[in-house]
């Protein structure tokens, strides 16, 4: 990796392509980008973080031997869109490279306030395009997180599920989930 500085960005209002992405210096921050437009995240609060792990935790364990449940993956969409979603279900043969090129078979997405508004309209509309089969976006909300499944039908997202009660979902895989699970070592701890 060659370091980059902002005379190699591109001219303004030109879009970033993810080959001048990839040369970004890694420096702590959550770099994302999306349409060509770059997105730099705050880093998120630890809250996130163990709401991500739990439901990770609860996905591995039901993930069949051909699939596996990976934190923060790089997902290349097209020549100007890569993200890193806080979770993604992908085939265990496409382990081992720096990125995926392929639709996984399950995005999550846990919100913040300040990723509330592009979790749920231009990263929903940037992996409906690409074609991730089920997209969830996880409010950790702690006084009681809720969940919203996505499912691709006809190319575009179908909402199946947005609840705070246990549910089941077959896709990708199937598996029980208890959204108060997700914090429940956290209550009292406001």
């Amino acid at each position: 990796m060659s370091a980059v500085t902002t005379a190699d960005w591109p001219a303004a209002g030109h879009p970033f392509t993810v080959a001048e992405f990839d040369r970004l210096p890694h420096d702590g921050r959550r770099y994302e980008l999306l349409d060509g437009v770059l997105v730099v995240s705050p880093r998120p609060t630890t809250v996130h973080q163990f709401v991500a792990f739990r439901l990770a935790k609860v996905l591995d364990s039901a993930c069949p031997e051909d699939l596996c449940v990976l934190p923060e993956p790089a997902v290349e969409l097209d020549p100007h869109s890569e993200l890193a979603p806080d979770l993604v279900v992908v085939d265990l043969d496409d382990v081992g490279g720096a990125k995926f090129i392929a639709p996984p078979h399950l995005v999550v997405e846990v919100r913040s306030p300040s990723t509330a508004l592009i979790d749920l309209g231009r990263k929903k509309a940037a992996y409906e395009r690409f074609g991730v089969p089920s997209y969830w976006v996880v409010n950790p909300d702690p006084p009681g997180p809720e969940i919203t499944v996505f499912e691709l039908r006809g190319g575009t997202y179908v909402t199946v599920q947005k609840t705070r009660q246990p549910f089941d979902v077959s896709t990708p895989f199937p598996v029980s989930i208890t959204p108060a699970d997700l914090i429940s070592r956290l209550r009292g701890r406001d």
